[in-house]
């Protein structure tokens, strides 16, 4: 099951805008400047290396990977991986609990009070 997309579709950014369109009663115009808002302000976080904590959701931390020696998996050449950052998700105990079909309700969203990343 690890790999397996089990949804039928993927959601886009214009289908967020369209629910809050149909949910809050925005303009289009209006629901899809604040979706602009809420991603970019989330992009702006990310780029200065800040972790984001979104409560029964899960947190978004960019962490750092030092240059090291791969091999090309066709011609088992060795290559060098350069440094980069790269942006890792942990979902919370709620969203995990939703996910595996659970019940969430009484979780306290654990991921809050947990500073360790």
């Amino acid at each position: 099951m690890a790999g397996q997309n089990l949804g039928k579709s993927t959601i886009t950014k214009a289908d967020i805008v369209e629910k809050v369109y149909g949910k809050i009663g925005f303009s289009k115009k209006e629901a899809s400047e604040l979706v602009e808002l809420v991603f970019g302000a989330l992009k702006d976080v990310l780029h200065e290396g800040e972790k984001v904590k979104i409560s029964g959701f899960g947190n978004f931390v960019v962490r750092g990977k030092n240059e090291r020696i791969g091999r090309n998996p066709q011609t088992g050449e060795q290559i060098k991986i350069t440094a980069r950052r790269v942006l890792t998700f942990r979902p919370s105990q709620v969203l995990k609990a939703m996910l595996n079909g659970e019940e969430y309700a009484h979780l306290k969203d654990e991921d809050d009070d947990n500073d360790n990343d």
